[in-house]
């Protein structure tokens, strides 16, 4: 016999000291447990098999006194089981008519935890006649 605490039509607390426990509450609760397992699984499986689709970038950039770009951001992760790590960002640079001058691939050896996100700062001399960057994630690997 345990002690379980109810509550009446009016909001109010109620002590019920009959309460038996059940075998069935025990089978609920091992069925709940199991399920919600499982659901972590699935999600986890889903997480590893795309982890870009789980992780999201913010840049700005900047030129320095030495003519470099100076590219800073953060990169979150939207995962709720996943860590990632050694995310590989693809730069972008752009002429004022929007024609592709040059890509780059930067890695980013940092690990990123499940809603957490790290910031990030990388230096190039943008080809001639840049106007603007564009940053995106094109790979990570599962911690």
């Amino acid at each position: 016999i345990f002690q379980r605490e109810l509550k009446d039509a009016d909001g109010k607390d109620i002590i019920d000291n009959n309460y038996r426990y059940e075998e069935n509450d025990s089978i609920e609760l091992k069925r709940s447990i199991e399920q919600k397992k499982q659901e972590l699984k699935e999600l986890e499986e889903k997480e590893k098999k795309n982890p870009v689709s789980f992780l999201t970038v913010n840049s700005h950039d900047k030129s320095n006194l030495i003519g470099q770009t100076v590219i800073k951001g953060s990169i979150a992760n939207t995962a709720k089981v996943c860590t990632y790590k050694d995310v590989q960002l693809e730069l972008s640079f752009f002429s004022k008519t929007g024609t592709l001058l040059e890509k780059d691939i930067e890695t980013i050896y940092d690990l990123i935890a499940p809603g957490k996100s790290v910031d990030f700062k990388t230096k190039y001399f943008a080809p001639k006649k840049t106007d603007s960057i564009s940053v995106k994630i094109v790979a990570a690997k599962i911690n």
